[in-house]
């Protein structure tokens, strides 16, 4: 089982090579021997809010179980096994357009997705497109559908599909894309002369047998390594898939830490084997070496505390094994990050822990920040959505009576959703919607028919759109139709607290040195 511990393993020997400055020495020579593979959909519609995004650097980092060839000589079965390849775990790494600090986000294979429509995808050739059955003598279909595991996008569709699904669940734009085999990570660990763990009892695993012999601080080789990530089925722990992307995240913490290091750092013959090794067994899109001497210089004076991994908030599993996405959570988690909002156990001035969250605000308009104190504007065409999706609350702040009533009407009968008017507590010269992230278009919707191009962000009103009618305010139009492009102004309220994330997220900072 593969794990995407290995291709952020690479992403971290990558960068900490650009560090030093003398990779721009081997930038050009390694690039062409990049196998490079389509991923990345830049244009999708299921990005959320685009220019708020722009700068960031977003990987999806994928670890390839392929049983072909040399896997299956270090002890992940061969092709008769389990043919094809598969993406038992990924990784969505964010790293803001600050430079500020990274983010790496874990989904369980077994997440419950939606089954989509994709490209057939071939892992031997890395190419998309019908694949002859030597068995039947024929041509498969051009186009398949996943099935309900997340694990199942990239065995059916490649690295297109997964993205597609990995984008629709994060409204992130993934803008960078690796993946790497068993034998790159356990050479990578090899090169780096290993990397330490530490645990609390010995290691074993009912597939995999001995992982650790011993409990307490070590230094594990590549072959050891790559079960430490891999194991599901360890006798001490109770909690499958989660046990194992916990070990993914202390392991990769423990080898940012060495990355870091003075020793590591500096001894570019040791990083630069790291690289041949990750070079030779992997598949990326857009990722060119010099792209990654920027990005490691950007990072130079990060400190691990500022590396922060979770694990996306899922429910309870169901009776197919699927494991069902806590959706108003996994919402608030990506909004944090988009947002650039601290997250728990964040080393950092503004850092937070558990259960310390600001509370979410009162979802009444009464309660809605005014206008003008905004410290983003962001300009961004957004795609109106049916009034039957959208529901509306009106408030007055003018000093004409009625007013709100009169507008909740007509967009009643213009089709929209209604709660009941009310007056707002203060004087606004303009007509004001207020919105929560992901709900733009909804947002777009209701500005059109004020006659508003502004529309203002703000958190904990959910679903509902607000708007509260200005001195300018003279009538309500009639909707646009719906998937009309308008071009709107996304304003954020310098007063709006950060995302109120679920307390139960489980988090590990880089900087974490306990053993567990």
């Amino acid at each position: 089982m593969v794990l995407a511990a290995r291709s952020l393993a690479a992403l971290f020997a990558a960068l900490a090579l650009a560090l030093t400055g003398g990779a721009w020495q081997w930038s050009a020579s390694k690039n062409s021997r990049l196998n490079m593979v389509s991923a990345l959909d830049p244009h999708s519609g299921d990005i959320v809010n685009p220019s708020g995004q722009h700068g960031d650097e977003n990987f999806l980092l994928v670890g390839m179980d392929s049983r072909a060839g040399a896997n299956a000589n270090i002890g992940a079965g061969d092709a008769e096994d389990a043919g094809g390849a598969r993406s038992d775990t990924v990784m969505l790494v964010n790293i803001p357009a600050s430079r500020e600090r990274v983010v790496a986000v874990s989904f369980p294979r077994d997440l419950a997705i939606t089954p989509i429509q994709c490209e057939a995808w071939n892992p031997e050739t890395g190419k998309y497109g019908p694949i002859y059955d030597e068995k039947t003598g024929t041509m498969g279909p051009r186009l398949v559908y996943t099935e309900t595991k997340l694990n199942s996008a990239f065995s059916f569709g490649g690295p297109k599909c997964l993205v597609k699904v990995i984008q629709k669940l994060s409204g992130l734009s993934i803008n960078r894309f690796i993946a790497i085999d068993f034998v790159g990570f356990a050479r990578m660990v090899e090169a780096l002369g290993g990397v330490e763990v530490c645990s609390t009892t010995p290691l074993r695993d009912y597939e995999l047998g001995t992982v650790l012999e011993h409990a307490g601080r070590q230094v594990i080789d590549g072959p050891t390594a790559l079960n430490y990530v891999r194991a599901r089925q360890v006798t001490t722990e109770s909690n499958g898939d989660y046990g194992r992307i916990k070990r993914q995240q202390l392991f990769l913490s423990s080898l940012l830490r060495s990355m870091i290091s003075t020793d590591t750092l500096f001894n570019l013959s040791r990083l630069n084997n790291v690289v041949n090794m990750f070079i030779g067994n992997s598949y990326v899109d857009n990722v060119k070496t010099k792209d990654l001497v920027e990005l490691g210089r950007s990072l130079q004076h990060m400190a691990a505390g500022h590396v922060t991994f979770v694990t996306v908030p899922t429910g309870i599993t169901d009776q197919n094994g699927d494991e069902p996405p806590r959706t108003s959570d996994m919402k608030a988690l990506f909004t944090a990050i988009i947002d650039d909002d601290p997250l728990p156990l964040e080393n950092d001035h503004n850092a937070q822990r558990l259960g310390n969250t600001p509370s979410t605000p009162p979802t009444t308009t009464k309660k809605a920040p005014q206008a003008g104190l905004t410290n983003e504007i962001q300009h961004q065409q957004v795609t109106t959505t049916s009034p039957k999706e959208v529901t509306v609350q009106v408030s007055n702040s003018t000093s004409q009576a009625g007013l709100a009533t009169t507008a909740t009407d007509q967009l009643k009968r213009n089709g929209f959703n209604v709660m009941a008017p009310d007056d707002y507590p203060s004087s606004l010269l303009a007509t004001t919607v207020f919105f929560s992230p992901g709900n733009e278009q909804a947002a777009a919707t209701v500005a059109a028919v004020f006659g508003q191009s502004k529309i203002e962000r703000v958190t904990g009103i959910g679903q509902l759109v607000q708007v509260v009618l200005g001195q300018d305010f003279s009538a309500v139009r009639a909707p646009l139709p719906s998937g009309s492009t308008v071009s709107v102004q996304i304003s954020r309220n310098s007063s709006s607290p950060p995302t109120k994330l679920p307390e139960d997220l489980t988090v590990t900072n880089a900087a974490d040195t306990t053993c567990e």
